[in-house]
């Protein structure tokens, strides 16, 4: 498109159609990903604050998203039961606060779910360092199906507003 407008829904469904077409027509040893950008009318980044949220999608956009439940005897039992990995508190109290274990940790996972009983814990145990990677656990109850919840987690996408310097 030359100049910034509105993308009309059957042009953009067209050209999704025509990307989908393309990469079955050259299968590549990856998965592709495209990446939407969009811009906002009437917003100024100076004046208005940031922004971020969660669209839960209808189809789960990660399937294979590596999930660590963090919790109580229950839940870890019941995570082992469906192949999703886990770690209790005492594991956490391993790392120490040490923020290299923690970071490794955040980065060895996509996410986190953990159990109502320890998720007030975790801050204490293992420092700012999930918070900081942008992987603060979900809560995850008794009374929630593990198999649904880890779902929810995977067809979900986070979305942010960055500071663009011009």
């Amino acid at each position: 498109l030359d100049k910034m407008s509105k993308i009309q829904r059957d042009a953009l469904r067209e050209h999704v159609e025509n990307i989908l077409k393309k990469s079955q027509d050259k299968p590549r040893k990856f998965t592709e990903t495209v990446e939407l950008q969009i811009t906002l009318k009437n917003y100024d980044p100076q004046r208005d604050k940031r922004f971020s949220g969660t669209v839960k999608l209808k189809n789960t956009p990660r399937p294979k998203m590596k999930l660590c439940v963090i919790g109580d005897e229950r839940h870890l039992d019941e995570a082992k039961k469906l192949g999703i990995e886990c770690k209790s508190m005492d594991d956490l109290k391993k790392l120490n606060k040490d923020k290299k274990l923690v970071k490794k940790l955040a980065k060895k996972y996509d996410a986190f779910l953990a159990s109502d009983t320890v998720i007030k814990t975790i801050p204490r145990v293992l420092g700012p360092g999930l918070n900081k990677a942008g992987k603060f656990p979900s809560v995850l109850s008794h009374t929630e199906n593990m198999q649904t919840k880890a779902d929810e987690v995977r067809g979900t996408i986070k979305f942010q507003m960055k500071k663009v310097l011009c």
